[in-house]
């Protein structure tokens, strides 16, 4: 989950009307030069030293990771850095499973939690490019449930951007419907989505940020009916196949993985007489019964690295273009800065987490972080399965940004 920081009015810390503008221009400048130099740049292994990195400092990175694991802080990680296309570290500490003697691979695949809003985000604004979809659409005019007093004024980027005033707080309404003869696919996601409607927002729409995970859960019904197809099968059209990302899903049964659930990586949440227990394993049920769009993919650190450079390339991969440059600015632009958040330095834009440098970055709650940094061609991950580990990630971040020796 992103983090946004609140500080009270009277705070000294809190940015005035001037700074938030020059943050702002520097983010526009930022992110246009990024993407005016990483143009379809594809990934491939190099040496630090050829992209102006040390190698010593994003080795002391791995060994943060390391240390962490050895104290039982962390149960296992994927670490991956890329600059200017070249991967200059990638690697695998830890375990698996520890208790079934399974180490940690680079090839595990991980449930990516809220890392998964990036993506359907990206979905959104392709449906927008085709004429599908606006930003500016009220919901209401694609779900019929939303056209009421209270719902009537949700925008699709109050969805995108956290904004709608939804204040549930729980992924779907409980319990889900039961199957009847008048559904007899019950529950799927757009049933349970039009069940938001009726509920409506707390605030009023465009007013207040509150991370909401059915407003993301809509957003996948509203692909679902703009593309006419299932929410996983336009992803996986529209994006994966095109950028070959063949190794994410985005529901964790067998029968949706390629024979690949082996793969995954069990989930630790608590531990029991010092050692971390797995709360959820490969062939455990599925957290929701059908697949959804606030959470539930399922991926590789080599696949999301890929998704990223798409995003640092401007929109483009391997000569497919998924966006168009415009609209990702667009989305990378800071959508909170109207709302009521005296003094924060980190704002949401559509699907990102944004900061007053322009790195753009998301978490995923069972121990996923992925950020972007334009200005200095640059992206990384830490991909864990113990979210409530003691996670050294805001280091390994300060080191990796130390590691650059060589401004573009």
């Amino acid at each position: 989950m992103p983090r946004l920081h609140h500080v009270g009015r009277s705070d000294p810390r809190r940015m005035t009307r001037y700074t938030r503008l020059a943050a702002f221009v520097f983010l526009a400048s930022a992110l246009a030069a990024g993407t005016a130099v990483a143009q379809d740049v594809t990934l491939r292994p190099g040496a630090p030293q050829d992209v102006g990195m040390s190698p010593a400092l994003l080795h002391a990175g791995v060994a943060l990771y390391q240390e962490a694991v050895d104290r039982n802080d962390l149960v296992g990680a994927v670490v991956l850095v890329a600059r200017r296309g070249r991967i200059v570290l990638h690697e695998a500490v830890g375990w698996k499973d520890k208790a079934a003697g399974l180490r940690m691979e680079k090839t595990t695949m991980f449930r990516m939690a809220s890392n998964t809003k990036p993506v359907i985000a990206t979905a959104v604004g392709m449906l927008v490019e085709q004429g599908r979809l606006s930003f500016d659409d009220p919901v209401r005019k694609h779900i019929r449930s939303f056209d009421n007093d209270r719902s009537g004024f949700i925008l699709i980027r109050h969805l995108l951007s956290h904004t709608s005033g939804l204040r549930i707080g729980t992924l779907f309404l409980q319990p889900y419907m039961e199957k009847s003869a008048e559904h007899p696919d019950a529950p799927n996601l757009r049933l349970e989505v039009e069940r938001f409607g009726t509920v409506g927002p707390v605030f009023v729409p465009g007013t207040s940020y509150s991370y909401n995970n059915p407003g993301y859960n809509t957003l996948g019904a509203l692909i679902e009916i703009a593309s006419g197809q299932p929410l996983e099968q336009f992803l996986r059209g529209a994006i994966y196949q095109p950028l070959g990302m063949v190794d994410s899903y985005h529901h964790e049964v067998a029968s949706k993985l390629d024979g690949k659930l082996s793969r995954m990586g069990a989930v630790h949440y608590e531990k029991k007489d010092g050692e971390w227990v797995a709360a959820w394993k490969p062939g455990d049920p599925p957290q929701v019964p059908f697949v959804r769009a606030s959470g539930g993919m399922i991926s590789t650190a080599m696949d999301y690295a890929v998704f990223l450079q798409m995003w640092l390339n401007g929109g483009i991969y391997g000569g497919k273009r998924i966006l168009k440059p415009e609209t990702m600015r667009q989305m990378v632009t800071p959508q909170t800065k109207h709302v009521d958040l005296p003094g924060a330095t980190t704002h949401y834009g559509f699907g990102w987490s944004v900061d007053a440098n322009g790195v753009y970055s998301h978490g995923g709650s069972d121990g996923t972080f992925a950020w972007v940094d334009p200005a200095n061609e640059l992206f990384g991950m830490v991909f864990t399965q113990t979210p409530r580990g003691r996670n050294p990630v805001d280091k390994f971040r300060e080191l990796v940004k130390l590691a650059i020796m060589e401004e573009r």
